[in-house]
């Protein structure tokens, strides 16, 4: 997997991570066995999600991708160490490990050994030492092949002088279990195990840890778990089979800090194995909250995070759902609502229908327009009954589920809508979780998550719906639909600017998402006499295509204000702005939060209230351009987000050449003054 031709020594490839992940991703390029430009960007999108640098100088960008045709290891020594993100320092051997989406487990077998290599201070002594490629090829090879070669003298001498004194053995419990998972699954995730495993050892504490990686996983046996006091778990992603680690003492964190801190971590699980009020690990389905949550998380951020659960789930059900509708709409007529039941019932591809709209394609298009109609019309209907499980998921686990979905159709069912559904999953969660921390008898605790958990809190929140609550939430859903339906004029262009500025306030934040549920919770009652809901949507659609497609441009007007990372991020943002996917400017907003979003308010307020002012309207949820066939005034639409992204655009320019120039004449007052 690595040659001479992957190798480069003592070069100074930049000052950037992007500069060295750019040149490394050339050389794999080079022979054949990747396409350049897919490389780069899916490993600086995962040295961007987290970055790849570990203590010793070392650092391991890495990608699993499409764009890997043969796994590829490519190595740089750098004469200019570059910051990678460790905490003691910047990196001067680097690793870039290239992997096949498709490669197979012992090519990631491989790949993970070289990274566990890493970890050993002789081995990267020995790289650091290395006088040739040819030198550096036969030390990976023999990493890779369990026959290390032999250090040069100088790295064993400088590795001597390294070695760390042996650390007293750490008092209390001496058997912790842990769990280490990355998303890609080939780098950190194994490091991090040998890091812990190495710590403990150095500590006297037993550490056996459980890799879940692309390499494929073994769990630990059950008498390991058993026997142990605490349990690590070093994870960026959720944990398999978390139950078999329930009422163990658990520290929880990022799969990085297992390899930068791994003594902290276990100092920190032996003292909570001490700790009888430490956190432990909850069995799924009985827990009152997640085990992910953070110790004593506030209300207020509890609230936000079952909110935000319950609209990430729901959106799938109205994308989808609204696509279908859209699709057909576009077979069928937009009159294909008055025939769709009739026809799914009684027509069939060998007896297409005989009655149908005048805009429909012939009878082949009234009757898929129909089924796909219906089958769109049916998702949209978990809409409410979706929002109102999650949220009481987030809120009490798996116990809450079944209330919350219950609920949630008796909202629906009431007419509370959107709202109802809202208050019902916090009624259904907070009851689930409150039964969830009530004691039990041991023969009861079996039966709580599954029936009486789910028995309470459906009847509680349900009968809370139905007798109390349903009714003037439905009052309150039907008046401001009626008021929104009726905005015309100057209100319907304040309302436009309100969404825009809303879409635009955190890019797929909870602001963005409470304007976009509200716009797709809305469509349903889209008609052909009320066109007020189709209006929204268009322009909440339009508004959350600003801020991509605005950096994308920013990025061609003044390059010189932008890293080489951010015109790689501007270059996809084009696609991610035409799809509707407001989070195409986060890496931007991130670097420069208070330049970026004013920028992306002020066009996002321009394109809502221009859409509502040429009465765009969208019949569907989710898609962008791409379903232009959904749309009326589609032509003024597109020249609304036009307008808005060139007004981001600039004035995102502007503000950072004021503040560049700024900048400069500091330096400058400064220079004479020295």
């Amino acid at each position: 997997m690595i040659t001479p031709d992957l190798v480069v020594l003592d070069a100074d490839l930049g000052s950037s991570p992007a500069d060295v992940i750019r040149t490394l991703s050339g050389k794999v390029a080079a022979l054949g066995r990747a396409e350049e430009e897919g490389l780069f960007a899916s490993a600086l999108a995962r040295e961007e999600k987290t970055p790849t640098g570990i203590p010793g100088g070392i650092a391991i960008p890495h990608a699993k991708t499409d764009a890997v045709t043969e796994p590829a290891l490519a190595m740089a020594r750098l004469s200019n160490p570059v910051p990678f993100g460790a905490k003691d320092g910047p990196a001067d051997l680097i690793f870039l490990i290239a992997a096949p989406a498709g490669a197979d487990q012992e090519h990631l077998k491989l790949l993970s050994k070289l990274a566990r290599s890493l970890i050993k201070k002789d081995f990267t002594a020995a790289l650091r030492a290395a006088a040739s490629p040819e030198e550096i090829v036969a030390l990976v090879d023999g990493a890779l092949s369990d026959a290390p070669k032999a250090a040069p003298a100088a790295a064993a001498a400088a590795q001597s002088a390294a070695a760390p004194s042996q650390a007293p053995a750490a008092e209390g419990p001496r058997r912790i279990v842990a769990v280490t998972a990355c998303p890609t699954g080939i780098a950190h995730t194994y490091m991090s195990a040998d890091a812990l495993a190495a710590a403990g050892k150095e500590m006297g504490v037993d550490v056996q840890v459980e890799t879940q990686g692309s390499a494929g996983a073994t769990p630990l046996p059950a008498e390991v778990i058993a026997n142990a006091e605490a349990v690590i778990f070093a994870v960026d992603v959720d944990v398999r089979d978390r139950d078999r680690f329930a009422g163990l003492p658990v520290i929880q964190s990022p799969v990085k800090r297992g390899i930068d801190e791994p003594k902290e971590m276990i100092e920190e699980a032996l003292a909570a194995a001490k700790d009888p009020n430490a956190r432990r690990v909850k069995a799924t389905g009985s827990s009152s909250s997640s085990d992910s949550d953070t110790a004593g998380e506030s209300v207020g951020a509890k609230l936000k995070r079952a909110l935000l659960t319950g609209v990430s789930y729901m959106i799938p059900f109205v994308a989808g759902g609204g696509l279908l509708i859209a699709l057909g709409f576009l077979l069928g007529g937009f009159d294909i609502t008055k025939f769709a039941d009739t026809i799914v019932v009684k027509n069939n591809l060998f007896s297409l229908p005989t009655e149908f709209g005048d805009h429909a394609l012939g009878p082949l298009g009234a009757y898929l327009g129909a089924v796909l109609f219906k089958i769109g019309a049916l998702s949209m209907s978990f809409l409410v009954p979706a929002l109102a499980g999650y949220i009481a998921y987030a809120l009490a686990d798996r116990p809450g589920i079944a209330p919350g979905f219950v609920v949630g159709a008796v909202a629906g069912f009431m007419g509370a809508g959107f709202l109802g559904g809202i208050v019902g999953g916090l009624l259904a969660g907070y009851t689930a979780s409150w039964l969830g921390q009530r004691p039990a008898p041991r023969w009861l605790r079996g039966l709580m998550p599954v029936v009486i958990i789910p028995l309470i809190a459906s009847i509680v929140a349900s009968g809370l719906m139905f007798v109390v609550l349903g009714g003037p939430i439905a009052w309150l859903t039907t008046a401001l639909n009626n008021w929104l339906s009726g905005m015309s004029g100057a209100a319907a262009i304040v309302l436009g600017i309100i969404l825009g500025l809303m879409m635009c306030f955190d890019l797929g934040g909870p602001v963005n998402k409470v304007a976009y549920s509200f716009a797709a919770a809305g469509l349903s009652a889209g008609t052909a006499d009320n066109h007020g809901p189709y209006l929204i949507m268009a322009a909440v659609m339009g508004a959350g295509m600003v801020p991509p497609l605005g950096m994308a441009l920013a990025t061609v007007l003044r390059p010189k204000l932008f890293t080489a990372a951010e015109h790689e991020n501007g270059k996809a943002a084009w696609l991610l702005g035409a799809s509707f996917i407001s989070e195409g400017a986060i890496p931007f907003a991130a670097a420069d939060p208070l330049r970026v979003i004013p920028a992306s308010m002020l066009g996002g307020a321009v394109t809502g209230a221009l859409s509502m002012a040429f009465a765009a309207g969208s019949r569907a949820p989710h898609g962008g351009v791409f379903v232009f066939f959904a749309f009326d005034n589609f032509i003024l639409w597109l020249l609304s987000i036009a307008v808005g992204a060139v007004i981001t655009g600039f004035t995102v320019v502007g503000l950072k050449g004021a503040a560049a120039r700024k900048a400069e004449a500091r330096q400058a007052q400064e220079a004479v003054t020295v």
